[in-house]
């Protein structure tokens, strides 16, 4: 299996010179159970922006990581997060096994995390990631390691399909009454455009990058482009605001979404 290190692997100035931090450290804690460092998310899609957009990697591992080791990470990210470096404190990754990677396995998906949201822990990675595995195979930006093609089966569309129908019916259907989280105006236009993206992969097979989801969206309903042309413009918004808009397209997109997967019970 071929390797291979890009120093450089973004256009982004920031986000290279955090990883070269991350890199580095990272292949020194895992030893010979480090396999692969790659890219994912906004950063793969092409749609990063650098007001609002995470550090979305993943770090392949050989087997699951010993309790000696991911104490070992832990503090690494303590330390990462009080470099000072731009995008420190905005990474979100995972630390996957091989053999778990290969293919989604509820049985076998917990696995170490770090998010904006969450502390570096062991939790759950949900149905969701069988569309981040379709991302980093078809689209991952390598930092180190073998092409994510030799990691990753092929996802179908069906099974991206079955992922979003699950994803909008244990996660955002529940979110309907509309939780105090989505108030900031960034989370108001991360669940549009997510609700976008979904739908674009029902009708499509596909994952595409939020900005083409909300075009396609716009032209597909285009009862929804004003809200859907003000949450491109609140991505980098954080100051609370009224729920009401957001919600009648929250239930408005999910019904749309009933005709290929029952959302709603």
């Amino acid at each position: 299996m071929t390797s291979s290190h890009s120093p450089y692997p973004t256009s982004y100035k920031d986000v290279n010179t955090l990883l070269l931090f991350m890199f580095p450290k990272i292949q020194a804690i895992l030893g010979d159970q480090f396999v692969g460092f790659y890219l994912y998310g906004s950063l793969s899609l092409g749609d990063f922006d650098p007001a609002s957009s995470d550090v979305d990697f993943l770090v392949v591992t050989r087997e699951d990581v010993s309790e000696e080791i991911f104490e070992s990470l832990r503090d690494m990210h303590v330390i990462i997060a009080s470099s000072n470096l731009p995008y420190a404190n905005y990474i979100e990754g995972s630390y996957i096994p091989l053999k778990a990677l290969r293919r989604y396995d509820p049985h076998n998906a917990h696995h170490p995390t770090i998010g904006i949201d969450w502390p570096f822990r062991i939790a759950l990675h949900g149905s969701n990631w069988i569309l981040e595995r379709y991302i980093l195979r078809e689209h991952g930006v390598i930092v180190y390691g073998p092409p994510p093609q030799t990691l990753i089966d092929p996802v179908t569309p069906e099974e991206m399909r079955v992922a979003v129908c699950e994803q909008l019916k244990n996660f955002w259907s529940v979110q309907l009454d509309g939780p105090e989280w989505l108030r900031p105006r960034s989370y108001q236009a991360f669940a549009v455009l997510t609700l976008c993206r979904a739908l674009y992969t029902l009708h499509q097979g596909m994952v595409s990058s939020k900005p083409h989801a909300a075009l396609w969206a716009q032209e597909t309903y285009p009862q929804w482009k004003p809200i859907i042309e003000r949450s491109l413009l609140w991505r980098t918004q954080y100051e609370e605001d009224d729920l009401t808009e957001t919600m009648n397209f929250l239930r408005d997109a999910l019904k749309a979404a009933q005709k290929m997967c029952i959302i709603v019970e």
